[in-house]
């Protein structure tokens, strides 16, 4: 069902968009009702639903609340996984590894998503057994939320942050750390947040605790990006905040919006991490319709895209609010789904978007995957190049040859040898054109494929039938490559397969 707009689809998409999805695993229940054969079979179609709805990117969550959705010798496996914290899946399997090779294998890339201080989700949740919060308790607050969380001001708490993070981008093809909006966490009326006692330890020299509390969490992020660039340095790290940094009646640089900051209730101050370089992408959560009254989609998207400094910028979008609203008047989309993407793809900071969460996309809620899939994001796209950690592209493919029957064709190229690691080929982008069409490979529509493979399997009849041809055409092919960073080689040589 297309309820997206009743009127035809009139912006092309760009051939490189950043086009994530995140699949959260707290507080889904069905992953521990389900054998492991079952999950990686759910997970599997999940990830088709959203390859055919253009996504690309996969912001997949690791670390919820300091327990771990893989094989990990520093934290306990997570009980969204199992249903018991600590508890291993039987069989064993890395979840974390299994989504590495399937998006891989789509042409996805894959980002690990954690939490950095969050421990516990309530007043009844435990620590598994083992946990670093036994070992260290002295480590850990515990706020009027119920909830338990590193002391944010300690350096104990950063280091053992940066281990795992380091020994995870060590032991996994990972292509960024993601982490979301729970800083210090959420305030609850009227309780402070119990950080007095490391206030008078660390907090010498700062007359305000806010700024204090802002200094702890840059430190993180600052520390976060050394370690990630010290051992894999084609690694990203990107944050995605609530979506208001500061209001103007707090701050003249502030959004015209009323609401919640993150500056000031999570001690966030996003901007100031890509000015500083220490952050690749940012993806705040503008989660509220166009026309919100203390928070419009429409001003703050505005706002982030000039304040982008420099990084890339994704806009979170909540599936359901894009979906659930009409757009504004004088259209008559019954949906904020154009409107949105066609302002995203306006803004010239802006770099694509991140649909919160990936499971409404995959289930189709109210349309959107026929939506996207057939409308705004019907031809594939590139994640966007990011150039300030490599812009030189790889070496182009050689050696393109096919081998050909009456039901298929196999189209195939040589490996892109070396030795340097940001130079390696990762992805293959295939560009089909009907034979005597001049080869543009600026033209998305001519994108056939993105895979991590260096052969391709064609079937005949698919190509006569996206031509809507009677018989199979003469197709000519050219193939590039993408490096770790996303620069694009030169084109290989052209073949030109008949039927």
């Amino acid at each position: 069902m297309l309820l997206t707009s009743v009127c035809a689809w009139a912006q092309e998409a760009p051939k490189r968009e950043f086009r994530g999805a995140w699949l959260h695993i707290i507080g889904q229940g069905q992953y521990a009702k389900m054998t492991p054969s079952e999950t990686q079979d759910y997970l599997r179609n999940v990830l088709n639903k959203l390859d055919s709805a253009g996504v690309n990117a996969i912001i997949w969550q690791v670390r919820p609340q300091a327990d771990a959705a893989y094989c990990s010798d520093l934290e306990p496996w997570s009980r969204w996984i199992t249903g018991e914290a600590g508890k291993a899946p039987s069989p064993l399997w890395d979840p974390l590894q299994f989504m590495i090779d399937e998006c891989h294998n789509r042409g996805m890339e894959l980002h690990a998503w954690i939490n950095p201080y969050r421990v516990t989700s309530g007043e009844t949740d435990k620590p598994a057994a083992g946990h670093i919060y036994y070992e260290h308790p002295e480590w850990f607050l515990k706020y009027a939320d119920g909830k338990i969380y590193f002391d944010p001001a300690l350096p104990e708490s950063r280091d053992f942050i940066n281990k795992v993070v380091r020994d995870m981008v060590t032991r996994y093809d990972l292509d960024a750390i993601h982490m979301d909006d729970y800083f210090y966490p959420y305030p609850v009326k009227g309780a402070e947040f119990p950080d007095t006692a490391s206030f008078a330890r660390y907090g010498a020299g700062w007359g305000d605790k806010g700024d204090w509390r802002r200094h702890n969490v840059d430190l993180l992020i600052e520390q976060l990006h050394a370690t990630i660039q010290s051992t894999k340095p084609w690694v990203r790290l990107g944050i995605s905040p609530f979506g208001i940094w500061r209001n103007k009646k707090s701050d003249r640089n502030g959004s015209e919006t009323n609401g919640l900051e993150c500056y000031d209730a999570l001690y966030a101050d996003c901007p100031k991490w890509t000015a500083m370089g220490w952050v690749d992408y940012m993806t705040p959560q503008l989660y509220w319709q166009l026309e919100h009254k203390a928070a419009s989609d429409l001003v703050l998207s505005y706002w982030w895209n000039n304040h982008a400094n420099g990084r890339h910028m994704y806009y979170g979008q909540a599936v359901r609010n894009v979906m659930d609203h009409r757009d504004i008047p004088d259209t008559l989309n019954p949906t904020q789904l154009n409107h949105k993407i066609e302002l995203m793809r306006e803004l010239p900071n802006v770099h694509g978007v991140t649909w919160w969460p990936g499971y409404d996309v995959a289930n189709n809620y109210k349309g959107v995957l026929d939506s996207l899939s057939n409308n705004q994001m019907r031809t594939r796209a590139l994640c966007p190049a990011i150039t300030w950690l490599d812009s030189e592209p790889p070496a182009a493919v050689t050696n393109l040859r096919f081998y050909k029957n009456k039901l298929e064709t196999e189209i195939t190229w040589d490996p892109i040898l070396t030795i340097d690691p940001m130079q390696q080929a990762v992805r293959y982008v295939v560009y089909m054109f009907k034979e005597g069409d001049p080869i543009d490979l600026n033209n998305p529509k001519a994108i056939f494929k993105i895979t991590n493979k260096t052969s391709i399997t064609v079937p005949a009849l698919n190509i006569a039938q996206k031509h809507k041809m009677a018989r199979p055409p003469g197709t000519t092919y050219v193939v590039t490559a993408l490096d770790r960073c996303n620069n694009e080689s030169l084109p290989s040589n052209a073949i030109t397969v008949r039927f």
